[in-house]
């Protein structure tokens, strides 16, 4: 569905910043990484630590249901990204008529972000930042609040990640749209108190 790409000559457009939210799960790394190690345990890939099945599934499900609140979370932010991109691009007379679409910006932060962000999010200790983004993005078509974990099959729970990457999919072939790249199109990534920090300063230069 999407329109080959094209080039809009030398010109480069700045987009607004993506600014990112903190999540408010109150959810450890340690709590995290021990349910990780329960899915190792239960594919046989590590020794038990002496865990009956059932706590091992308790533990797996639990760390995927906080994977899919802290995804969704980050989805909301992304698509907030997404709606002020399209919304700034039907302001410019180049781009009104060349079938930009969100999905032409969900393309571009999953498929070719411009470098600097890319450097900031490895920085950050996000190495495959293109599943987070486009399990995001696509858990965010299918839910408006994040569902309750007792709302989830456990086929879900255990193999979300599937089906987040199949709703990205359905999500961009939805419609057509123009795939842009960061060789026009360029913004920044910020933490959400770091934009705070950056306008705050900017204030007082004025």
């Amino acid at each position: 569905m999407s329109t080959p790409m094209t080039t809009f000559g030398e010109t480069v457009w700045v987009l607004p910043p993506l600014i990112l939210h903190p999540f408010n799960e109150r959810v450890p790394p340690s709590t995290l990484l021990e349910n990780s190690k329960a899915a190792l345990m239960l594919s046989g890939l590590i020794p038990s630590d002496g865990s009956d099945e059932e706590e091992l599934k308790r533990r797996l499900l639990a760390g995927r249901y906080s994977e899919i609140r802290m995804l969704f979370f980050l989805g909301k932010d992304v698509l907030r990204w997404m709606d002020q991109c399209v919304e700034w691009a039907e302001h410019i007379s180049e781009l009104r008529e060349a079938d930009i679409q969100r999905q032409s910006f969900a393309g571009l932060l999953t498929g070719g972000a411009p470098d600097g962000v890319k450097e900031k999010l490895i920085r950050w200790g996000v190495s495959d930042y293109v599943s987070i983004f486009s399990r995001a993005i696509g858990l965010n078509t299918m839910f408006v609040e994040p569902p309750a974990f007792t709302c989830l099959a456990e086929e879900f729970l255990r193999n979300y990640h599937r089906y987040a990457d199949a709703l990205f999919q359905c999500y961009q072939q939805s419609q057509p749209y123009r795939v842009i790249a960061s060789r026009n199109f360029v913004f920044e990534l910020y933490a959400s108190s770091e934009y705070s920090r950056l306008l705050e300063s900017e204030w007082e230069a004025q």
